[in-house]
């Protein structure tokens, strides 16, 4: 069958339409995204503003035309922490579904990450043992260890990329010392879950997803995109600690001339590397492996699931 996942994310509206079956891998039919950045659309008050929430709408209608074009016979609509952390969640949720017929399952962070693992576990297979797997989003940073489909522990951290970018760096270039104080906020915010993790044992395979680890990867000399799912691409923490100072120097503008990295994510890379960096820093990871798979993919597998068991 044609499935269909409209992902309301803190930077992108993203359908992503898959032909797939219980049993079988989901296999891309067509992507649909608008760079909607909801994250950045908050007022003072936390609050998503009356032009965001039409904006929202106008894109939940594109992604809902392009479902039907495409096809889709089940679409799995859910919205991550910018919507989940409105001050008017409740309010918007109610205007997109009243407007368009699209009742978005508002995931927890913890969620996030249970689902994120899954996704990487499915990918990677029982023999990569004990998962940590890193998700750097646009509001959120999600961390999983696990030697199963479900993680022994998920946590959820306000360390997203957009969000870290517009409350702590909003020069461009960012100013030195913003810079090291986004260092200084984000490394004691990790360094808070680490006893968590620590105490299960270190993991036999380290795995991030996510478009962040995906351009860092590819400016630190990854395979392109274009190259196929299926190449192995992966980050070390030497390299990242190179680019970290080398991007706090750059423009947003001179971000987006460097390989893999697109003009709508280059002002946000900079948070995301220092996000990063701690997190391989204080798991001590040397090197990770990107994983093509991440939420929506874990979506459409426990979505296959159900289906498999009813």
């Amino acid at each position: 069958m044609r499935l269909g996942v409209l992902d309301v994310g803190s930077n992108t509206v993203h359908l992503l339409v898959v032909d797939a079956h219980p049993g079988a891998r989901p296999l891309p039919a067509h992507s649909h995204k608008a760079d909607l950045r909801l994250a950045q659309l908050l007022d003072e008050g936390g609050a998503i503003g009356p032009d965001g929430v039409d904006q929202l709408i106008a894109v939940v209608h594109d992604a809902l035309q392009a479902a039907e074009d495409k096809g889709v016979e089940d679409l799995l609509p859910f919205a991550t922490s910018a919507v989940r952390e409105a001050y008017n969640a409740d309010d918007v949720l109610a205007r997109v579904r009243s407007e368009t017929g699209v009742e978005l399952a508002v995931l927890t962070g913890e969620e996030e990450a249970r689902l994120t693992f899954l996704a990487a576990r499915r990918w990677f297979g029982w023999s990569a043992g004990r998962l940590l797997v890193l998700d750097i989003g646009g509001g959120s940073l999600e961390i999983a260890y696990g030697i199963d489909e479900e993680p022994d522990t998920a946590v959820s951290l306000p360390l997203g990329a957009g969000r870290l970018t517009a409350q702590r760096l909003p020069d461009d270039p960012p100013r030195p010392e913003d810079v090291r104080a986004l260092r200084r906020h984000v490394r004691a915010e990790i360094a808070r879950t680490v006893g968590e993790f620590s105490r299960l044992g270190s993991p036999d395979h380290v795995v991030a997803t996510s478009k962040t680890f995906k351009q860092l990867a590819r400016i630190a000399g990854a395979a392109r995109s274009g190259e196929g799912l299926y190449v192995q691409r992966e980050l070390k923490r030497t390299s990242l600690e190179t680019w970290v100072p080398r991007l706090a120097g750059m423009t947003a503008e001179q971000r987006a001339e460097l390989p893999g990295v697109s003009e709508g994510r280059s002002g946000q890379l900079l948070a995301g590397a220092l996000v990063a960096e701690a997190a391989m820093d204080l798991f001590d990871v040397e090197t990770l492996e990107i994983c093509p798979w991440a939420l929506r993919e874990g979506v459409i597998l426990r979505r296959l699931d159900h289906m498999d068991s009813a």
